[in-house]
């Protein structure tokens, strides 16, 4: 919170220096760089707080209970297909970016793509595919899968962490530029800002000065909804453990074994419940700004987990990550030159993918709060085609390899 704090103090500071330093770099960027810094140099340690727990199982929920209050889930849909589009052109990015950045690196360092029977690299990769993809539930089922030698499963870890938190800080720091990325892919975002609009107007109408007690009912519905989802994602994981396809983590359809995944899905789902109904208008007391504040206690957070120094204690692995990566932003790139998609779609896109529920949403809001919603609805499709993209994508590894 201190580091929150010096980033929103300077943020709004008349200083030029610190008036030109964010007009390059997102503040966003700088709420999630300055605790990896600190971490990285020991002064800080996830190792000995909850705080990642506490803000991604509870802070996230409320925040998206929050920030879907006032949503115009009709306003979201007309925003198209390219949504859509981008997201799946980030789920092929994956799946093809694993077997190409074998072959790549086979030529160079044939050792590093190596490996025999449970100890083969590919077997490893298909972790990350799974959590690129997917997400924490998807990972693990291919690591039943493919049955990995979990001794080295640490590296594989690192290269997820790392790659993923890299490519999230490259897409933060692309959001200070979006008017011109836009201007460059030759983006049609009117529907984008028209949704923009429509939130900001409604927000404009119901705005007023609140009372404790309106920001006390704001907190009881937002952690009321946490406590729903928590209870809820119980209840249906007991239920569903029952079945094989769910309850062995190499069953397809292991991801709804996942609490996390119905907790997120619950919590978004009562949110716009409540949208439908007058507590909209605790959009006017200030909702999303309270669910904006537990999204960037979650940036934090994510950004203690992050160790810089660890990049070069693997570093073969790690290039094979970034070369894997740059395919699926290249592909990413592509396909939003071609269908002209506005930055919003590629950013929020693959984050869906790589970042999943947890981060897809951070990115979404940081566009504005009323478009948090798309993150995530489309980080829940990235859960349901999680296991089988990677499987997918696994197999031509493991081709890729054998070439190789």
């Amino acid at each position: 919170m201190l580091l929150l704090g010096f980033v929103f103090y300077t943020e709004s500071s008349k200083n030029p220096v610190w008036k030109k330093f964010y007009k390059y770099i997102p503040a966003l960027l700088i709420c999630y760089l300055l605790p990896a810094i600190l971490s990285s140099c020991g002064i800080i340690s996830d190792h000995y707080s909850s705080a990642y727990q506490v803000a991604s199982r509870y802070l996230l929920p409320a925040a998206l209970i929050l920030m879907t209050l006032s949503i115009d889930l009709k306003a979201v849909f007309n925003l198209g297909p390219k949504a859509l589009i981008m997201f799946f052109a980030g789920t092929v990015g994956i799946i093809i970016g694993g077997p190409l950045a074998i072959l790549i690196i086979s030529f160079f360092s044939p050792e590093l793509v190596g490996g025999l029977e449970y100890d083969a690299v590919w077997r490893g990769l298909s972790t990350i595919a799974g959590s690129w993809i997917g997400g924490g539930a998807n990972q693990a089922a291919m690591l039943e899968i493919y049955e990995y030698n979990q001794d080295k499963y640490g590296a594989m870890v690192l290269v997820d962490i790392v790659v993923a938190n890299l490519w999230m800080a490259i897409l933060l720091l692309g959001i200070g530029k979006s008017q011109k990325i836009d201007k460059w892919l030759k983006a049609d975002n009117s529907a984008i800002e028209r949704l923009k609009e429509r939130v900001s107007e409604f927000t404009a109408k119901v705005k007023r000065n609140p009372t404790l007690t309106e920001l006390m009912i704001i907190l009881a519905l937002a952690f009321g909804g946490v406590s729903l989802a928590h209870f809820g994602a119980n209840i249906i994981t007991d239920y569903l453990g029952q079945f094989d396809i769910v309850k062995n983590d190499d069953g397809a359809l292991s991801f709804l074994g996942s609490s996390f995944f119905w907790m997120i899905t619950i919590a978004t789902a009562f949110g716009i419940m409540l949208s439908y109904t007058k507590a909209k208008n605790y959009e006017g007391a200030g909702a999303s700004k309270i669910g904006s504040i537990f999204i960037y206690i979650l940036v934090a957070s994510i950004g203690m987990k992050m160790d810089l120094t660890e990049v070069w204690r693997n570093p073969g692995l790690i290039i094979i990550g970034l070369v894997w990566m740059t395919f699926h932003a290249g592909l990413l790139i592509l396909i939003a030159k071609l269908i002209r998609a506005p930055f919003f779609f590629l950013a929020v896109g693959s984050q869906a993918n790589v970042g999943g529920a947890a981060s897809a949403p951070i990115v979404a809001s940081a566009f504005h709060p009323s478009l948090t919603s798309v993150g995530v609805l489309l980080a829940v499709f990235g859960y349901v085609v999680g296991t089988y993209g990677a499987i997918l994508c696994t197999i031509l590894m493991e081709m890729a390899s054998k070439v190789a």
